[in-house]
């Protein structure tokens, strides 16, 4: 797997954090997490060895990967274990991968990379099925 449009998100994320430790921006402003988010963290998210910049509590950082592509259909938006991704880049033409880490406790959360996998041809085309009235 050999990801594609890598976009590292380090420098907004330090900017958001300078914002808050400056005073521009309250805690309330950027620990926001959309409740769907920390239960995604919680259940499916995969711990990190870093602590939160915001409360610096005990528990790790959780990273939370979603997939986003046409070919997958409905289950386009889902969050994917990080080994499960070289089985969809064989797979698949092109999926956006996104990568969101994420403090349970606190609710801080910040998307920290972005990038493009897959195969790079063409998509398969679904060969449509005839019925009976048709022939």
């Amino acid at each position: 797997m050999r990801p594609r449009s890598v976009i590292d998100y380090a420098l907004a994320r330090r900017a958001t954090l300078g914002d808050l430790f400056a005073g521009r921006v309250s805690s309330a402003d950027v620990c926001d997490a959309h409740p769907y988010l920390v239960r995604a963290a919680r259940y499916h998210g995969e711990p990190t060895k870093k602590r939160c910049p915001v409360c610096r509590g005990a528990d790790p950082l959780i990273n939370v990967t979603y997939t986003y592509g046409d070919e997958l259909g409905p289950s386009s938006g889902r969050v994917r274990a990080t080994k499960e991704l070289p089985g969809l880049a064989a797979r698949y033409s092109e999926l956006n991968v996104y990568v969101v880490e994420v403090c349970p406790p606190c609710g801080w959360n910040h998307l920290i990379t972005s990038y493009v996998i897959g195969t790079g041809e063409p998509p398969a085309r679904k060969q449509s099925r005839r019925r009976a009235a048709d022939t």
